[in-house]
């Protein structure tokens, strides 16, 4: 709130006609014991406050909620008439609305303590200590014409009291004044005044017109109406645990809504938490932001440091949670608040404690500490980035600093050109294209690109300047004749990367996105986009080549990729036949093994001999070093050459036949049959 702005002086006019002694028509339970109550007891009927009640009671709740946020200025003037409630058989002219606010004006125009201490201080600059105020007016208008009639009323006295206060010493012209108008009528009933948002009646006079009924809906208005005057901002505090009367050894959760400065919420707009925000109980009157009870910590590692304490005013004073939250802050306990967050760790934003018998709502910072180093610029969103164009940053930001500027300046209309226009209109140039990151960026990583993107952001080029724009295009299209390699990043690429023609593709393209974004600026920026796509569009022999050369090339990666898969599937062709055919040689050999004892027993069959890895066809080596396949099956064939032996009897067998028993011959000296069986004596 600034100092002597329309908010230190408030004045509140409460119509006292005879009609204001009517009831409200909002109902009041006078008698509390509906369940308990014996028979035959007539219950008490319900009462109804009269506007005027209404009126006063929204008053001063509006005084106490600024008392108590600012208490050392007295913001309100203490002009409040102490008269009772108004007669409803009374004349209306003799209680005329047009009295207190005659009244109002002359009290605007008296110094306060505050400004004469200003003008004392200042002394021969007295003139700047301002005198502004703020009127409310509580009435019941008869209809808009009324509520104009009022405001001219307004209006005149200002005019004339500032005549009389220009020749005192003691009064001061009012400079600015807001008169708020707030038309009150009884439940029910129709208004017969419209709402109207506030309105400039004269350079001293502004006007707002409110159309509100009576009761509670009253007060939810001069709550709302008091944070708007004196910038407050509105904090629910959720989940406050309090024993229940009736039941001592159980407890239930309760919100308590506090009024405080806005200040306390800066951080969350810094941050753009706008998840914290939600409607009061009151409805959709007013905004407030939701902070959940937390349990206090001892710990002095986890403790905040604190960056600011504002005092606070709860919303209704009167209930039991409000009072109960009070006297536990008052008797010197703190309570810790956090964000409502669905996920992530509990942060905690702001503490409750009281100093010298005042609340005070704490703001603790929730981010890196000022004190702290600050962070690398390589942690950035999304993950660590260890690429960013720093050099080029730091060049970016010695072009666009601010630096005072005393010679006035004028564009081309003849009108005068602010600084700090020119210097935000400079730096919106400058970004139109300016990547951050090295591996997104093609031209800005060449040093042939540097004369062109150092004037292309200019407002205004020479004919020199677009005389060195062409020399550089022309200079990138023979280096793409010669075929000279770009600086293309290829980290988080796999393979070689992008192919020459591609790699110029990309730089061609990135180059006009930066002339494109500056072609409004002037002709001459025009001039340097048609070079640019002039050399783009190559003539058709050129193209012809450059098909023929990615054909061929696209042949030979094609015969390539071929010949390596040729001589890959090889080697495994090769192994799968060896395979298969020491698989038939366990077969028989299994076979040969089922021989009965007996005289009938079949002849074996004849056995081909088992072919030696001397004797097995080698497989072909690829040329070049070997591949996996080719290693594992060597290994298989060298381990299955191990463990099969050719049959013994079938290496010393003559014409493919073997002599089974040949040890029961030499010791019996039987004879055995040609076939090779043994007899029996």
């Amino acid at each position: 709130m600034k100092i002597f702005s329309e908010s230190h002086k408030t004045v509140f006019v409460v119509d006292h006609c005879p009609y204001m002694a009517e009831s409200c028509r909002q109902h009041v339970e006078f008698d509390m014991l509906v369940k308990n109550r014996t028979q035959g007891i007539i219950p008490l009927a319900p009462i109804s406050k009269s506007l005027w009640t209404c009126s006063v009671e929204s008053s001063m709740e509006y005084c106490r909620i600024m008392y108590d946020i600012f208490p050392f200025k007295k913001l309100l003037m203490a002009a409040l008439a102490a008269v009772g409630p108004p007669n409803p058989r009374a004349d209306p002219e003799c209680c005329s609305i047009l009295h207190g606010l005659v009244a109002a004006v002359e009290a605007l125009c008296k110094i306060t303590e505050y400004q004469h201490e200003a003008r004392t201080m200042l002394m021969e600059n007295a003139e700047r200590v301002g005198n502004r105020g703020r009127i409310i007016c509580i009435t019941n208008a008869k209809s808009d014409s009324h509520v104009r009639m009022l405001e001219d009323c307004v209006q005149e006295t200002i005019h004339e009291h500032n005549k009389l206060a220009a020749n005192s010493d003691h009064l001061m012209q009012i400079q600015k004044c807001e008169l708020v108008l707030i038309h009150t009528y009884p439940v029910g009933e129709d208004s017969l005044v419209s709402d109207r948002p506030k309105k400039e009646l004269s350079p001293v006079l502004t006007s707002e017109v409110h159309s509100v009924r009576a009761g509670r809906h009253l007060a939810t208005k001069l709550n709302v109406l008091v944070q708007q005057h004196f910038d407050l901002a509105s904090t629910t505090i959720t989940n406050i645990p309090m024993k229940e009367e009736q039941h001592a050894n159980t407890s239930a959760n309760y919100d308590v809504e506090l009024l405080h400065h806005k200040e306390a919420h800066v951080d969350f707009l810094k941050s753009g938490d706008n998840h914290v925000g939600g409607n009061s109980r009151e409805g959709t009157f007013k905004e407030t932001v939701t902070l959940k009870w937390c349990t206090p910590r001892t710990n002095s590692v986890e403790l905040h440091y604190c960056t600011g304490a504002y005092r606070i005013s709860p919303v209704d004073v009167n209930s039991r949670p409000s009072s109960c939250l009070t006297n536990f802050l008052l008797n010197g306990r703190s309570v810790l608040l956090e964000q409502p967050r669905k996920s992530g760790s509990k942060v905690i934003s702001h503490m409750l404690s009281s100093h010298g018998g005042e609340i005070f709502l704490h703001v603790l910072s929730s981010s890196r500490s000022i004190l702290e180093d600050p962070p690398s610029i390589s942690e950035g969103c999304g993950g660590r980035v260890t690429d960013y164009r720093i050099t080029d940053f730091g060049e970016f930001m010695r072009e666009n600093r601010l630096t005072p500027f005393l010679e006035p300046r004028y564009k081309i209309d003849g009108s005068l050109e602010i600084p700090l226009e020119r210097a935000k209109d400079q730096l919106e140039k400058h970004t139109r294209y300016w990547p951050m990151i090295i591996s997104q960026t093609t031209i800005f990583n060449m040093q042939a690109v540097v004369p062109l993107a150092s004037v292309i952001v200019k407002e205004a080029m020479t004919d020199e300047d677009v005389l060195n724009c062409q020399k550089t295009i022309y200079n990138l299209v023979d280096m793409e004749r010669k075929n000279d390699p770009l600086p293309i990043s290829t980290v988080g690429t796999r393979g070689k990367g992008p192919k020459r023609d591609e790699q110029y593709r990309i730089m061609w393209n990135e180059l006009e996105t930066l002339v494109r974004a500056h072609i409004n600026n002037s002709d001459k920026h025009q001039r340097v986009l048609e070079c640019l796509m002039a050399c783009r569009s190559k003539p058709p022999e050129e193209e012809e080549r450059k098909k023929r050369g990615r054909k061929r090339e696209d042949k030979e990666d094609k015969s390539e990729k071929l010949g390596k898969d040729y001589e890959s599937d090889k080697p495994w062709q090769e192994s799968e036949r060896l395979k298969g055919l020491l698989d038939r040689e366990k077969e028989e050999l299994a076979e040969a093994e089922v021989i009965k004892d007996s005289p009938d027993s079949p002849e074996p069959p004849n056995k081909k001999p088992l072919i030696t890895m001397d004797e097995m066809p080698t497989v072909e080596k690829a040329k070049g070093p070997m591949s996996l396949l080719s290693l594992w099956s060597n290994r298989i064939n060298t381990a299955n050459s191990r463990k099969h032996q050719e049959f013994i009897g079938r290496l010393n067998s003559v014409n493919n036949k073997a002599e089974l028993y040949q040890h029961l011959k030499e010791e019996n000296g039987m004879e055995t049959t040609e076939n090779g069986k043994a007899g029996r004596q």
